[in-house]
């Protein structure tokens, strides 16, 4: 039985290959139909945590903030305003969400953890720190690539820009 685990795992089929393993370790297997069903729930299951695992490093985040750590009572930010947007229908019809306020105030932390929710329900999400966006910007416009990072950022559900108020700007309203 160890070549059909090895099987499993080159068809890359991780999550089957733990559970047979785990399956013919047990005393009395069980039917057919009951193990095929333990097979498929357990691929799925890994498949879903290496998919959060993969959006989660393609986000990069600075570092994790979830709501579970957010404290309601020490921020401006009501619970009550942020659970309609976990659930992401502002990126499904293509509205953008600002979060303003003095430093110090969750808007990072904010962010991040709404990040960190719309990857657990399937969205792509991108974080930026808005000077580091300029800069890539500006060294793909150097490059002669212009449009590359807007391609890249069209396959994302929601791009995060923070910082934004650390920009500097002239009088006319451009960034200097």
């Amino acid at each position: 039985m160890n070549a059909l685990t090895e099987q499993l795992a080159t068809l890359k089929l991780f999550g089957m290959a733990q559970t047979l393993t785990e399956l013919l370790a047990m005393k009395q297997l069980p039917s057919f139909i009951a193990g095929l069903q333990q097979l498929i729930v357990a691929e799925s299951t890994d498949r879903d945590v290496r998919r959060i695992r993969y959006q989660m490093k393609s986000a990069r985040f600075p570092h994790h903030k979830d709501f579970a750590t957010f404290n309601y009572s020490a921020s401006a930010i009501e619970r009550e305003t942020i659970e309609p947007l976990c659930s992401g229908h502002f990126s499904a019809t293509a509205h953008n969400i600002i979060l303003i306020g003095g430093t110090g105030t969750g808007k990072t932390h904010t962010a991040i953890a709404l990040g960190t929710e719309l990857i657990q329900t399937g969205k792509k999400v991108r974080f930026y720190n808005a000077v580091d966006l300029i800069n890539v910007l500006i060294k793909e416009q150097a490059e002669g690539r212009q449009g590359n990072l807007v391609k890249r950022l069209q396959m994302v559900d929601c791009v995060i820009i923070d910082e934004l108020g650390y920009i500097p700007f002239s009088k006319s309203g451009g960034a200097l």
